[in-house]
């Protein structure tokens, strides 16, 4: 970790959202000597995903999905691993077993990301919800930094929209249920992972071809939440609801979430027909998550079908699941390409608002703007990263126009092509040796220049 400068600089910066983007851009901020509000209204008011009171609060324990280096979620998070990341720091130090997966315990997460930010002399955390970017409580700073994510509240998104020219976009993402570690019937399920014999970081529940049609004609059965009549339902091609994966076909689930894979029951020393994978929501392993079982069926319909799941007939919910409408906005028409809202100057929005998808993905976009309004107050350059590095080819996505502009998590088809042949398999170790030398090229000019 840098050296925080003790001298403070007199700039003064608001960050609204005390997520993961606003607590990378306060940590970074703080870091540059540079001094920070971070305006939180939780618990005052919480958003309808949010339950617990301290910063970067995470939905789900694998929300930091693959740690393998030749991924793009992967390569970004070594970016950040090397940029000085609260969030990554903060997830090395709180993980639970999930395979190839940089999965956390949740709780023990947010305290920590929490506990780091009080400790530093340059941050201060007001308790209150900002309700417009032109709250006269904001006349103070110098730069006010959006990071409310994509449930901002309804009079700070249209306060939003009021100064970008009223163009939203969105779409429906939806939360997996959680059960009782003490409601499952250990007798019919066992643990292993699909892809890797010697790892036993999820619990499997087998079923055979009857359960599985039976599971699937409950999901499609069930009642749903219905949307407001001025709604259209979207969502995220990367996160849809179980019951859309199983309209799309007999055995889209199958294929899918549900997979037998590499998966072989102890008891009868065979593949089962499908299925249902669990993953340990905290260290203790008393809580389990149903992986790809997000969902917007009614609570009533959950737990008539999820109990139909071999192993989970008596399950205890902890938490159902839901849905919820993500805002974010066109990026490439009302943003500059440093994120600051071209109608207001001195606004700076930051995270998921912005069109990238994912909590990495999101703090990764608060760690650039951290670094590079520290650099702006200490008259430094920070410009984009290299366009082959995976925050800069995301960072690149939201500057760049499309007729269609849609969330974007981070993948390899954000980076330049490698223009050379190579064979499939080896593709991706190519983008990420090439990503490696331009970002520590980049990071270590910028070292240079003071930041």
């Amino acid at each position: 970790m840098k050296r925080i400068l003790t001298v403070q600089l007199r700039e003064k910066v608001a960050v609204i959202g005390g997520g993961l983007a606003g607590s990378e851009v306060a940590w970074k901020l703080a870091q540059s000597g540079i001094r920070v509000t971070v305006f939180e209204m939780k618990p005052k008011k919480y958003s309808p995903a949010h339950k617990e009171d301290k910063l970067g609060e995470l939905v789900c324990s694998n929300s930091l999905r693959s740690d393998v280096l030749y991924s793009g979620v992967g390569l970004l998070k070594q970016e950040m691993r090397k940029a000085g990341s609260l969030v990554i720091q903060a997830a090395e130090e709180t993980k639970v077993p999930a395979g190839k997966a940089l999965a956390v315990d949740r709780k023990r997460f947010s305290e920590y990301v929490t506990s780091a930010l009080q400790a530093l002399p340059q941050v201060e955390i007001e308790r209150r919800e900002i309700t417009g970017i032109d709250d006269p409580v904001l006349d103070e700073y110098s730069s006010v930094v959006v990071c409310t994510g994509p449930l901002s509240s309804e009079p700070l998104t249209r306060s939003i929209l009021s100064a970008i020219g009223n163009q939203e976009l969105y779409f429906y993402d939806a939360i997996a249920p959680i059960v009782s570690a003490d409601s499952i019937d250990w007798d019919k399920v066992f643990f292993a992972s699909r892809y890797d014999p010697e790892s036993s970081d999820y619990l499997n529940c087998p079923m055979n071809k009857e359960e599985y049609y039976r599971l699937r004609q409950a999901i499609l059965a069930g009642e749903k939440v219905k949307l407001e009549s001025f709604e259209s339902e979207k969502h995220f091609e990367g996160c849809l609801p179980v019951e859309t994966l199983a309209e799309r076909g007999e055995m889209t689930l199958a294929f899918g979430p549900l997979k037998p894979v590499g998966l072989q029951d102890p008891r009868t020393g065979e593949t089962p027909f499908a299925v249902v994978q669990l993953r340990a929501e905290n260290r203790e392993k008393t809580m389990f998550n149903l992986v790809g079982f997000q969902t917007k069926l009614t609570y009533k319909a959950q737990k008539e079908a999820f109990t139909l799941i071999p192993g989970l007939e008596n399950a205890d919910f902890l938490r159902l699941g839901s849905i919820h409408r993500n805002t974010y906005i066109n990026s490439p028409q009302v943003l500059t390409p440093y994120l600051e809202i071209k109608n207001k100057p001195g606004i700076y929005l930051a995270g998921q608002i912005t069109g990238v998808e994912g909590y990495v993905e999101s703090a990764a976009c608060g760690l650039w703007l951290g670094l590079f309004l520290a650099g702006k107050y200490k008259n430094l350059s920070v410009d984009h990263p290299p366009e082959d590095t995976a925050l800069g080819g995301l960072l690149k996505h939201l500057r760049t126009p499309a007729k269609s502009f849609q969330p974007m998590n981070i993948n390899f088809g954000l980076l330049p092509p490698l223009n050379q042949k190579a064979k499939k398999s080896k593709r991706k170790e190519l983008y990420v040796q090439r990503a490696e030398q331009s970002w520590q090229k980049w990071w270590e000019e910028l070292e240079l220049s003071g930041i």
